[in-house]
C-alpha cells in the first residue's frame, strides 16, 4: 500500500510531542489521536488542545499560515448550516475573517 507523501504523518508528530512534552494532555487528545486520517480541522483541533495560544498576537500570527482544502471549507460551510450560524459567529469560531467566509460561500455553495 503507498502512502501519501505529501502529508506529514500528523497522527506520530503529536504522538511523539505528547508523550515527551505533555503527557498530561494525552488524555485530551486521544479521540482525535484514534482516527485513521487526520483532516485539516482535526489537526487544528488537537493544536489548540496542546498549546493554547497566550496572545492575540500568536492567534493572528498563526492565522496567516493555514491553508483549507476544498473539503475542509465545504465541512465548515456544512458547520455553519448544522448551527445556524451567521458569518460573523462562523468566522469567530474557526477564527477566520467574515471575508473569507463570504468568498467561501460564493464559491462552495452547500
Amino acid at each position: 500500500m503507498k502512502k501519501n507523501t505529501s502529508q506529514p504523518d500528523f497522527k506520530r508528530i503529536y504522538t511523539d510531542i505528547l508523550e515527551k512534552k505533555f503527557p498530561e494532555k494525552k488524555k485530551l487528545c486521544e479521540k482525535i489521536l484514534n482516527k485513521k486520517t487526520f483532516s485539516e480541522l482535526d489537526v487544528i483541533a488537537i493544536n489548540n488542545i496542546i498549546f493554547a495560544p497566550v496572545s492575540k498576537d500568536i492567534i493572528k500570527s498563526n492565522q496567516q499560515h493555514r491553508s483549507y482544502s476544498k473539503s475542509t471549507i465545504i465541512k465548515i460551510l456544512e458547520f455553519q448550516k448544522q448551527h445556524g450560524l451567521n458569518n460573523t459567529k462562523l468566522a469567530l469560531h474557526y477564527k477566520l475573517s467574515r471575508n473569507t467566509v463570504s468568498r467561501w460561500k460564493k464559491l462552495f455553495v452547500v
